[in-house]
């Protein structure tokens, strides 16, 4: 299983699951980000956390907890 923390920069790839529940989960799909959806890495700071993306057109920070959560392909 790939996820969002494993992704280069640089790198696009495909939302394919979202783990998690509650409303870590909500939160997470409330920021565009669902199933389906592309996502570019832009930055990733140097101690890993947070990574800098861009998904649906905008920028967006999310914490290394969170991006463990995003299956991607």
């Amino acid at each position: 299983m790939n996820t969002l923390k494993q992704a280069k920069i640089g790198e696009t790839i495909k939302v394919v699951k979202l783990h998690g529940e509650g409303a870590v989960k909500r939160r997470i799909m409330d920021m565009g980000i669902t199933k389906g959806v592309e996502i570019t890495v832009r930055k990733v700071a140097p101690l890993g956390d947070p990574i800098e993306i861009t998904v649906r057109g905008y920028e967006l920070s999310i914490r290394k907890a969170d991006a463990e959560m995003i299956e991607t392909e």
